[in-house]
């Protein structure tokens, strides 16, 4: 239970907002007066000696704090994969209970094989300096999102100091949205390769100092000044090794330096770091283009 480490009570109103001194068994009642906000189902236990209730008080929040120590587990092969998830780790502060189930079960649909959010502590009430000191002592990528919650005035200016992100929101779609962003930031961009186009070697020169020249036609496409080459004999890619990327060190029309030549005209052309160019071979240029992922 979270309990006040001040236990008592400054006032008590039945369900029609009336002071009551006593409430029997089955009574509702609305409390005035505690440090925090119980959570449902939490007990309550009434004594008489203010010190017997301030020692009940501090044992169960003792009991809190060891049990939300996160348990390691040994580690198992299994959870060798486990370990290269990549983390958006939340502390969730709302107006009611509801809203902190309902925020749940929204973020539990956001799931990935490389990602994934952890809620590290959600409860009600506004945003205090504890929350914000709660995610300087967690590791990197530790929000807090207050649903219907603010911070207060030295919860805030602690934020602002230390660099950590308060996000607030009223409606549960846009928060769940925006993880949904920060997740998906958190993906490794997916590399494609665009083609952009072909020439063919007819003829080479071996010039001193710079190394073999290949006078080529462009067949397809465009040859870019920029672009990633590989050299392509009998259908066999031979340059460059599968591990490495190469391009141009070089790329003219007639005397001329040339971003680009297209289709249907000639040019001469020098690959960086390769001299074993010969007639007849095939150069592909290309780009590669990093496509953010998604969740779905």
């Amino acid at each position: 239970m979270r309990c006040d480490l001040r236990p008592r009570s400054r006032a008590m109103y039945n369900d029609q907002g009336q002071p009551i001194a006593e409430a029997g068994p089955s009574v509702p009642v609305r409390i005035t007066g505690l440090d925090e906000v119980p959570n449902a189902d939490d007990p309550f236990q009434v004594v008489e000696d203010m010190t017997v209730a301030r020692e009940i008080a501090e044992k169960r929040r003792d009991r809190q704090l060891v049990a939300s120590f996160v348990r390691r587990e040994p580690m198992r092969l299994e959870l060798l994969n486990e370990a290269k998830i990549a983390e958006l780790k939340i502390i969730l502060k709302a107006d009611f209970r509801g809203s902190i189930e309902a925020i749940k079960k929204e973020l539990e649909k956001l799931h990935h094989e490389e990602v994934r959010v952890r809620i590290l502590e959600a409860a009600i009430g506004g945003i205090t300096e504890n929350d914000v000191w709660l995610a300087l002592t967690s590791p990197q990528d530790t929000i807090i999102v207050g649903f219907n919650s603010v911070p207060d005035e030295r919860a805030r200016a602690i934020a602002e100091e230390r660099g950590v992100q308060i996000r607030e929101y009223d409606i549960i779609y846009r928060l769940t949205e925006d993880i949904r962003a920060a997740l998906e930031g958190k993906l490794k961009p997916r590399e494609e390769v665009v083609h952009l186009g072909r020439a063919l070697v007819r003829e080479t020169f071996k010039i001193s100092r710079v190394g073999t020249i290949a006078g080529c036609i462009v067949t397809q496409g465009i040859i870019e000044r920029s672009a990633k080459v590989r050299v392509i004999r009998d259908g066999i890619v031979i340059y460059p090794p599968t591990d490495r990327t190469a391009g141009l060190e070089s790329l003219r029309r007639f005397k001329e330096d040339a971003r680009e030549v297209r289709e249907g005209f000639e040019c001469g052309l020098k690959i960086a770091g390769y001299d074993d160019i010969k007639v007849g071979d095939a150069i592909e240029a290309y780009r590669i283009e990093h496509v953010q992922r998604t969740l779905s």
